[in-house]
């Protein structure tokens, strides 16, 4: 999605939004940190992350355009709720619809997460930067679990 968006639009702003109903292996800081590494090939990709709308802080960059992608029909009725509701606090920002790649079109990062705990090849489905990232704090992850459970 990326690297599409990038060939798309003279700036590319990608976003980590907080959202306080989930728990994402990594904090705010670490994705963007992961994710500056990868996009650093291309020079109109900058990262920010917000807790708050995002259609506020692409008002901020001066941002006309929201790239959201999607993996199916399943993702396109809560896109276009999103949409909608961004459309509804920012008028002024359009959103836009990419279709994801079709060999990472079933992959969500729940699937990822699973197939990287029984051993999985990960590496096709995204950067080496993040295999390795994910894979140390997987591991991690499964040993606080397992001293939680004995404990």
């Amino acid at each position: 999605m990326i690297e599409r968006s990038a060939l798309l639009f003279d700036r590319v702003l990608v976003v980590v939004a907080v959202n306080p109903d989930k728990r994402p292996l990594f904090s705010p800081d670490e994705r963007i940190t992961m994710i500056r590494r990868v996009v650093a090939p291309w020079a109109n990709v900058t990262c920010a992350s917000t807790t708050g709308f995002v259609v506020d802080l692409a008002r901020q960059f001066g941002a006309r355009y929201l790239v959201r992608g999607v993996r199916g029909a399943t993702d396109v009725d809560g896109e276009m709720a999103l949409a909608d509701m961004n459309r509804a606090l920012a008028p002024e920002i359009e959103t836009v619809f990419i279709p994801a790649h079709p060999a990472l079109s079933e992959v969500s990062s729940s699937k990822l997460k699973q197939l990287a705990r029984e051993g999985g090849d990960i590496s096709r489905f995204c950067p080496s930067e993040i295999v390795e990232a994910l894979l140390r704090r997987l591991v991690g992850t499964a040993a606080r679990d397992e001293e939680g459970a004995h404990g």
